[in-house]
């Protein structure tokens, strides 16, 4: 099964910023041109959009856990209900604990985005 030449140009970006080019240089001329085309347009990305764009293609964090109980540990309690209410149910099982249970009031918009993102980046 071929693999698109945006995941090989992603893939030679992770393994080696610099060497990238070279790396897709290997492929045969016009593989390599497709490729190098899509490292220009993934190298013109902001950080960000390039750490989501790994993260999306190659999954979760193997520390998520880890990170995921740090996060909790640091955040104060309102947000650690946030967090907790917006966990998939898999990483939910991380917090046995009942007092993360969500609490009726309804949570201000900007409490729930932080908590999405703080989850994004503590899983990806």
């Amino acid at each position: 099964m071929p693999i698109p030449f945006e995941r090989l140009a992603l893939v030679a970006w992770v393994l080696g910023r610099e060497r990238a080019g070279s790396l897709l240089g290997e492929l045969g001329e016009e593989s390599a041109v497709r490729a190098r085309e899509h490292l220009q347009r993934l190298s013109a990305l902001p950080s960000a959009q390039r750490q989501a764009k790994v993260a999306v293609e190659f999954g979760e964090r193997a520390d998520a856990a880890a990170r995921l109980r740090r996060l909790m540990s640091d955040a104060p309690p309102m947000l650690r209900r946030e967090i907790f209410r917006r966990l998939p149910p898999y990483h939910r099982t991380l917090f046995p604990d009942a007092s993360l249970a969500p609490l009726a009031t309804e949570v201000p918009p900007a409490l729930g985005a932080l908590a999405d993102r703080l989850i994004r980046e503590a899983t990806r």
